[in-house]
């Protein structure tokens, strides 16, 4: 049977960058710098690093979104292919039945293969089934049992995942664009590594400081801090939060989005911040720059800035809010420490939440006042990430230049 029986690499905690750092440890590949596997935070550096975007959105018979966007996000996969020189091998088909056939060919050539699937889709994601949501993202398929007919797969949690074929089938072929696409990569070439790393660290610094590769300069870096500020504090500013997120479910959706933003989403708390610090470390040892270290330190100020924010989001003195916190941080865990198998805990927070969820909707636990307290307090905890990370980003320009 096509199951890679000595795989063990579930460290990876992004799809794009911990299914990579997967496929790579697996294959034994380790980085120069280091003699070690290519960490995550080295691919999380090149891919372009952290950023800051604030996005709104609002879709009918949906809740409305507060989105936090903590890494670049503008083709990270290929840009770390481009700057490490690694040659991918790619099979895609729109037959469902080829598909599978393209992926046994892969694991009994003894490899595992990353294939694009939909988070919606692939039931230990917990989520509910919906034909106007998805989500296409590369997990690591390492086996296949045919006597039970399901797939194991390294996703993000640090214990094996399984789903049946079928669901897999159902997750793979949910968008035309990424239809039963599959890859394995050569090595990296390492005398790409160095150049690799400064490129992302100039990335980094633009999507802080200048316009973005696409969309409104407002929506990023440092002038997305003050936009997300001005939005808590000036309520009659056009798409102020009292206009577009007033108390209720349309507040709370707001609190709870932007909160798994920051904390849950491909990440483990810190807004990635403490990620890219360790990037900041490798980095200081490969270019030689010991100045990297001093501003590896303002990166983990900042991840604790961060989490504080995440806190404010949804407070202590706010039971409700308080319990919501604690749910999702704790169905978080449960995934990443035991996967499927705590899914029967997992449903039950789930069922918790949209509890408070409804009773939130129907008797929301602020008034007036403390409603416009609490977004002040946000506001102010925003601006303290603002002010680390305007610092920290003004001297690494100083030490890479």
């Amino acid at each position: 049977m096509p199951k890679l029986s000595d795989y063990d690499q579930f460290q990876g905690l992004h799809w794009e960058t911990g299914s990579l750092r997967n496929f790579l440890a697996y294959q034994g590949i380790t980085a120069p710098h280091t003699d070690q596997p290519y960490s995550e935070a080295m691919l999380l550096g090149i891919s372009g690093g952290i950023v800051m975007g604030y996005f709104t959105f609002a879709y009918q018979g949906y809740d409305p979104m507060v989105r936090i966007l903590t890494r670049n996000t503008f083709e990270p996969l290929k840009t770390i292919y481009e700057r490490l020189d690694i040659q991918s091998n790619v099979r895609q088909t729109v037959n469902p039945d080829k598909g599978f056939n393209n992926l046994l060919d892969v694991l009994e050539a003894g490899s595992p293969a990353i294939v694009f699937a939909d988070m919606v889709s692939l039931p230990y994601n917990d989520l509910a089934p919906d034909d106007g949501t998805w989500a296409m993202f590369p997990i690591l398929v390492y086996g296949y049992d045919q006597n039970q007919g399901i797939v194991w797969i390294a996703d993000r949690s640090r214990t094996p995942l399984s789903v049946t074929i079928e669901e897999l089938a159902i997750a793979r072929g949910r968008t035309k664009k990424n239809k039963f696409r599959l890859q394995t990569h050569e090595p990296p070439n390492p005398n790409k590594l160095q150049s690799a790393v400064e490129a992302g660290i100039r990335d980094c610094i633009q999507l802080f400081t200048e316009a973005p590769p696409k969309g409104s300069k407002n929506n990023f870096g440092f002038l997305a801090y003050q936009k997300w500020i001005s939005l808590l504090t000036k309520p009659n500013q056009r798409s102020s939060w009292e206009k577009e997120f007033p108390p209720g479910p349309k507040m709370y959706a707001a609190l709870t989005s932007a909160f798994y933003d920051i904390t849950i989403f491909g990440k483990d708390g810190g807004a990635e911040r403490r990620l890219f610090s360790q990037f900041l470390e490798e980095a200081s040892l490969l270019l030689d720059k010991p100045g990297l270290n001093g501003i590896a330190d303002k990166f983990q100020k900042s991840a604790e800035a961060w989490d504080d924010l995440a806190t404010g989001l949804l407070p202590e003195n706010v039971p409700l809010f308080r319990e919501t916190r604690e749910l999702m941080l704790t169905k978080h865990h449960l995934f990443l420490e035991k996967g499927n198998s705590a899914l029967d805990e997992i449903h039950q927070i789930s069922d918790r939440l949209t509890e408070i969820k409804d009773q939130v909707s129907e008797d929301f636990p602020l008034n007036s006042s403390q409603t416009s307290d609490l977004r002040e307090t946000i506001a102010n905890k925003i601006l303290a990430v603002h002010d680390i990370e305007f610092d920290a980003i003004q001297v690494l320009q100083a030490v890479v230049e």
